[in-house]
C-alpha cells in the first residue's frame, strides 16, 4: 500500500510497474519497481496519483501530513518497516562492477522523483543494477536514463494496480 500511514482504509493500492528506454542502436535501459511507498506517488507534474487519503477520499498529500507532524511522536508504528520501493534495473551496456554500483545509486533520484518523501525512516528503498555486457557506453548516459526508467516504472506500478479490499486504486476514488 501506498501512504499506508492511518491503515488500509486511507492508503492506494501499490503495485509492481515497469519501464524501459532504446538509447538507440540497441542499448536499453529498463526497470522494474515494486512500489509500497510511505510518500505520495506523484506525476512529473507534482500530481499524487498514489498516497494517503483522507476522510473524503481525496489525497491528503503526504508533506502536508507531516508538517503537521514534525515533532515526535510523529508516524504511527503501523508504517514503520512495511513500507519501500524496490526495483532492479537492467542495461545491456558493457559496464564495470563500479559503473554498474553507480548506475544503482543514480536510478535512486528516479524514486525521488516519483515518490514524496522518498528514503524515510520508513521505507526500505533499494535498486540493484545489472549489465550484460553487450554494447559498449558511458555510464554517466545510462544512470541518468537509470533514474528516468525508475521513476516512470514507479507510476506504472500504481497505475497497473486495482483495488482490493478496500484499498482503493490510483483512478478510484472510492471503493
Amino acid at each position: 500500500m501506498v501512504g499506508a500511514m492511518r491503515g488500509a482504509a486511507f492508503a492506494s493500492k501499490g503495485g509492481v510497474g515497469s519501464a524501459a528506454v532504446d538509447l538507440g542502436d540497441g542499448l536499453i535501459v529498463a526497470a522494474l519497481c515494486v512500489v509500497n511507498a510511505v510518500g505520495d506517488v506523484v506525476e512529473e507534474d507534482g500530481r499524487i496519483i498514489a498516497g494517503l487519503r483522507d476522510e473524503n477520499g481525496e489525497f491528503a498529500g503526504m508533506l502536508n501530513v507531516l508538517r503537521g507532524l514534525a515533532r515526535p511522536p510523529s508516524i504511527s508504528p503501523v508504517a514503520s518497516g512495511e513500507n519501500t520501493v524496490i526495483g532492479v534495473i537492467a542495461t545491456n551496456a558493457r559496464l564495470t562492477k563500479e559503473q554498474v554500483n553507480k548506475v544503482a545509486q543514480m536510478a535512486q533520484n528516479g524514486i525521488g522523483r516519483a515518490v514524496r518523501p522518498a528514503h524515510t525512516m520508513y521505507d526500505g528503498d533499494t535498486l540493484f543494477a545489472l549489465a550484460t555486457g553487450h554494447i559498449p557506453a558511458d555510464v554517466n548516459v545510462i544512470g541518468a536514463f537509470a533514474a528516468e526508467v525508475t521513476a516512470s516504472a514507479v507510476r506504472s506500478g500504481v497505475r497497473a494496480a486495482t483495488s482490493l479490499a478496500g484499498v482503493r486504486a490510483w483512478n478510484t476514488p472510492n471503493c
